[in-house]
């Protein structure tokens, strides 16, 4: 009886003193989370995209609870929620919401099947990143888009989708968020996002092809070969610049005036959402009317005068 006694104390006492232990780490050790934390968590969307450059949704509500403690929310956006539920942060958090420029992914890449025949026939599993892995793909172009399809994997929102005909990623405008994932999801990098521009207008260069021009061409019938043509028509704004073989649109800079859309002589250049183009009036000559002939006066004779 004596032995199961001591035992039960013994047992008893290192649990006294292990609640102890445990009481004061705890609150040595504790961990105060800011309510509005979780408050700012609840309105996001959950999508943990990492659109807005934090590691899921709980990560980019805790930045913009500090944000706050200096007075502005900054930069910081949640791409997939836009600017209603950026409203909705603020108001949690006393501030008022920035409004940011839309924007949208590009697919920076026109080169379809018959600009860019297949050289090989790719077998092997559909992911663009193995293909990247393994050789140039199907194409002798080896910074084209793939058609592998990672991008529509990695969206969320179904805004990407391959076309069979062209075998080119494309994006829907209106369920495109600009969270980026696609762009990271490309080992080619060929998706940017960009400013979607006023009413949706923008001007891009559609290539990725940092070859030669000679090399370029040979590879896409549709690549920029870095002629600078572009460059010249918009010195005026200098939007366009030309690094590696390949001209850059700055969304900034450009004034939409589509001239380098005309001066690319590879049609590299394109404007989305722009309305038709007129046709050009053909403006017909007219040709000079012939003046009427004024009858020339006949010399008279000082003889036919005087009679």
């Amino acid at each position: 009886m004596n032995v199961i006694l001591i035992a039960v104390i013994v047992l008893g006492g290192i649990g006294l003193v292990s609640a102890l232990v445990l009481f004061v780490a705890s609150k040595k050790f504790a961990v105060h989370e800011d309510p509005r934390i979780a408050q700012v968590s609840e309105v996001l969307p959950q999508a943990n995209c990492g659109g807005c450059g934090y590691p899921g949704c709980s990560g980019f509500a805790n930045a913009c609870v500090k944000a706050a403690d200096s007075g502005s929310l900054g930069d910081l956006n949640c791409a997939p929620g836009g600017k209603a539920v950026m409203e909705q942060v603020a108001g949690i958090l006393g501030l008022q919401a920035t409004e940011s420029a839309p924007k949208v992914a590009v697919v920076r890449c026109n080169g379809t099947c018959e600009a860019r025949p297949r050289q090989v026939e790719y077998n092997g599993a559909k992911s663009c990143r193995i293909q990247q892995m393994t050789g140039m793909g199907e194409t002798m172009c080896g910074y084209g888009c793939l058609g592998g399809g990672d991008c529509v994997d990695a969206c969320l929102f179904g805004a990407i989708t391959i076309n069979p005909e062209t075998g080119l990623a494309e994006v829907d405008e209106s369920k495109c968020t600009a969270c980026g994932a696609c762009a990271k999801a490309c080992p080619r990098s060929i998706i940017e996002i960009r400013p979607a521009g006023p009413k949706g207008r923008r001007m891009v260069v559609l290539c990725n092809n940092k070859d030669k021009g000679a090399i370029a061409n040979k590879a896409c019938k549709s690549a920029c070969i870095g002629c600078g043509k572009c460059v010249k028509t918009c010195e005026k704004f200098e939007a366009i610049t030309l690094e590696n073989n390949l001209a850059w649109i700055d969304p900034e800079k450009c004034k939409m005036c589509r001239k380098c859309e005309e001066a690319c002589p590879k049609g590299a250049i394109k404007g989305f959402n722009f309305p038709p183009r007129k046709p050009k009036a053909e403006v017909a000559e007219a040709a000079p009317s012939a003046a009427p002939a004024v009858p020339k006066a006949e010399a008279v004779s000082p003889e036919a005068k005087q009679d």
